[in-house]
């Protein structure tokens, strides 16, 4: 069982949802370039953005609850480098020290998390803006590296078409900015570089896709690789497994509500 429900108003602009599970047992988790905020089993640690997949070993029957942060948020929430935290579970008072050990103590009481959360961040800093509009962009050409600008999930995977090379510049250096300068800030609000997070927005977007693509050929297609064994190589190196081993002959992945679902804290 996985819910999601909309964030506090104080929290939107930063938190995405916030979700509660009843973890089914052990399970693959890949990469989807969130950070999360987990209370649960007795502890309350923060999921930082992964880069391949591990396995989450919560007993069956665990519930869980947490808030999904925004691409790039959470280091302006939790005050620390998004980079730090990157592929680690984290206990809430390593970095909030006896702040973060009350505030875990309060949620695992069973104060909700978001209001936690809100009471004890109560002007959260935006997201800098560099690193929105860079955010924005690769989205968009995310959309255009598939072929399918504003399409819904559901509708027929786009035919192949030539694609033009990726672009690893950022634009303009924004906001006066060098180029170095816009990267590191990048890294620091969403745990790595724009090249890493296209290689994961593509990833999601064939997880999206695979229920209703009719094969691997259509499915790299539909989500932006060059061909099949990009996607292959892409698959292997995010999921630890073949397209075919994580999707199935149906193409159906199994169950990822996030990052978020983890396991216990692990050693920094």
């Amino acid at each position: 069982m996985y819910s999601e429900s909309p964030p506090p108003a104080a929290l939107r602009r930063l938190v995405r949802c916030r979700w509660e599970s009843a973890e089914p047992g052990p399970k693959r988790i890949v990469p989807d370039g969130c950070v999360d905020l987990v209370a649960g089993a007795g502890q309350v640690f923060v999921a930082g953005p992964d880069t391949t997949a591990w396995t989450s070993e919560f007993p069956p029957g665990t519930r869980l609850r947490g808030l999904r942060f925004r691409p790039g948020a959470a280091a302006a929430l939790l005050g620390v480098g998004a980079d730090e935290l990157r592929d680690s579970r984290v206990p809430l008072p390593d970095l909030w020290n006896r702040r973060g050990a009350a505030l875990a103590d309060e949620i695992l009481s069973g104060r909700d998390l978001a209001e936690s959360v809100a009471d004890v961040v109560p002007d959260p800093a935006a997201v800098d803006p560099v690193v929105e509009r860079m955010l924005s962009r690769l989205a968009a050409e995310a959309a255009r590296d598939a072929g399918m600008p504003g399409r819904s999930r559901g509708e027929a995977p786009a035919a192949p078409h030539p694609r033009p090379a990726p672009d690893h510049s950022l634009a303009g250096h924004p906001a006066g900015r060098s180029e170095r300068q816009a990267r590191r800030l990048f890294t620091l609000a969403v745990g790595y570089g724009p090249a890493t997070y296209r290689r994961i927005l593509r990833l999601q977007r064939a997880i999206a896709l695979a229920p209703t693509t009719a094969n691997l050929a259509d499915l790299a297609v539909a989500a932006g690789y060059a061909d099949q064994p990009h996607l292959t190589r892409e698959c292997r190196a995010l999921t630890g497994l073949t397209p075919g081993g994580y999707f199935g002959r149906g193409l159906t992945p199994p169950p990822n509500p996030g990052a978020a679902q983890g396991n216990a804290p692990s050693p920094r």
